[in-house]
């Protein structure tokens, strides 16, 4: 089994695309179990290149994000509708299952992060 860390962006993205390959390997094969290794590797990875704080809500985890990437609101717009994105960060408007689904896989926010209920302002 030739398994490397997950060290950098180009490795995580490599990962990314074996995990797909892998993904669905029945239990108890060679695959589940470097499925299950790809994984914790992967997960890893992401923790420490995005620590995402256990205390924030869904809108700090995502200025944490932005800050962490160098991302702008105009990248949130891009994603998201630029009204939308306004709308979140004021706290106007709460996160859509489309938005956190986007959110999750374009900027690896954590999807349990992004679902949790914060208060909005009217």
């Amino acid at each position: 089994m030739d398994i490397r860390p997950v060290k950098n962006e180009e490795d995580h993205a490599a990962a990314l695309e074996e995990l797909k390959g892998l993904w669905g390997a029945a239990e108890g094969t060679p695959d589940y179990d470097r499925l299950a290794v790809m994984i914790t590797l992967v997960h890893d990875y992401e923790e420490r290149r995005w620590p995402i704080g256990k205390n924030l809500d869904p809108v700090q985890a995502i200025e944490a994000a932005m800050e962490a990437e160098g991302r702008t609101q105009s990248d949130l717009a891009a994603l998201i509708g630029k009204s939308r994105a306004t709308e979140i960060l004021r706290r106007r408007r709460p996160l859509t299952l489309s938005m956190i689904r986007k959110l999750n896989k374009a900027w690896h926010i954590p999807a349990e992060r992004l679902v949790q209920e914060y208060e909005l302002r009217a």
